[in-house]
């Protein structure tokens, strides 16, 4: 297969490489500080970009030919992280954990993105939200702080997320448990003496339970990335996918694209597990009762759909004592998340004060305790 062009976004006043705007619908130039619309993909272009594909051709690899795309890429050495590249540019540094990257030249086919949520947030307002997170943080390092004061770059990044609508229909079985309460008769000791007292004892009456409930799922979404820290990339939530707009390579003006990792087979098993939790609590509901147990569930699904999206976030990486640390900001909503290192000496020290502070208030409670009489002047 050839390989994919360069892909340039020329400004058309001086020439220089342009940039998406975030929170507008224009590409700006940071040589002259002209603008350009990006060109509006019409009513029929965001039906197109929210139609979803057949789920079971996508998992036989049978879509229809204009559903994916080649693409070039690089893998980073050292968290497996697929950057795509659509423009000019290419990195330096992974934006995932800051690791040097040499790019590929080859090219892979991939299911095209369909739609992309546009970055909301510029590169600024996303380090004010960082650095007023990474402020409330306790024992942070003093290197971390001035990480973000110094005004180091953060890197924008459209991640590859999988969205999956699906029609279930689950049987169970299980029981359904009622309390009640039985009056005994206890012995209790008070002031030296044994007493007899009654009190009310919780016991449970269980009650065989079967039945059926349905649930249709719509847009549940699976990150389609493996660099980044599961735990990370779900609590970047909520994304407002109401604000979805149809796949345009504009939009990557001046930003990176990651490959999926994360294959569609595996991205439904991660949402079935997603739906498992919601139909184990529609299941709970419709048993009933005080408490119930659940002794076996069988779903079927059906008009299984998906789609293929991306998400804005700013990435941020930071080395501490020789280890990388991540920093994600939701580029729509300014949530932040990341992992974060601890600063021994600051613990060293609040330990020691915690100690002194401890040692200070026993000495004044009751001096003897260190082998010392009250001196007469506190008497």
């Amino acid at each position: 297969m050839a390989a994919q062009s360069e892909r340039h976004w020329p400004c058309e006043s001086c020439g220089a490489d342009l940039r998406f705007a975030p929170g507008q619908t224009q590409l700006a130039c940071d040589h002259c500080g002209h603008v350009q619309k990006i060109p509006d993909a019409g009513r029929e272009g965001y039906t197109a970009a929210l139609t979803e594909h057949d789920l079971a051709r996508g998992l036989r690899d049978d879509l229809p030919q204009n559903a994916t795309e080649e693409v070039r890429s690089t893998h980073c050495p050292n968290c497996g992280g697929v950057v795509e590249f659509q423009g000019a540019d290419h990195a330096t540094e992974c934006p995932f954990c800051a690791t040097p990257v040499v790019v590929d030249t080859g090219t892979s086919r991939k299911i095209k993105p369909q739609a992309l949520v546009p970055f909301a947030l510029s590169e600024t307002e996303a380090r004010s939200a960082l650095k007023a997170w990474l402020g409330s943080l306790w024992f942070a390092p003093n290197s971390l702080l001035e990480y973000t004061r110094a005004g180091r770059a953060m890197n924008g990044v459209y991640a590859p997320f999988w969205t999956f609508d699906a029609a279930t229909a689950s049987r169970y079985t299980g029981q359904r448990g009622e309390h009640y309460y039985e009056t005994r008769s206890v012995t209790v000791t008070v002031n030296g003496k044994s007493e007899q007292r009654q009190e009310q004892v919780q016991k449970t009456r269980w009650y065989p339970a079967s039945g059926r409930v349905a649930r249709d799922f719509d847009d549940v979404v699976v990150m389609a990335s493996s660099s980044l820290p599961i735990r990370l990339g779900r609590e970047l939530t909520p994304w407002d996918l109401g604000k979805l707009v149809p796949y345009n390579p504009d939009y990557l003006a001046g930003f990176q694209a990651e490959g999926y990792t994360v294959m569609l087979a595996e991205g439904f098993e991660t949402a079935k597990q997603e739906m498992a939790k919601v139909i184990e609590t529609d299941i709970r509901r419709d048993i009933g009762g005080d408490v119930q147990q659940i002794t076996s569930v069988t779903t079927q699904y059906s008009d299984e759909t998906f789609k293929h999206i991306l998400l804005p976030i700013w990435m941020a990486a930071y080395k501490y004592s020789g280890k990388s640390y991540r920093f994600l900001v939701n580029g729509q909503t300014g949530e932040v998340q990341g992992e974060r290192p601890y600063s021994a000496w600051k613990i060293a020290f609040a330990v020691l004060g915690a100690a002194v502070l401890a040692l200070g208030a026993l000495y004044l409670h009751d001096p003897s305790i260190f082998g010392q009489a009250t001196p007469d002047w506190m008497n």
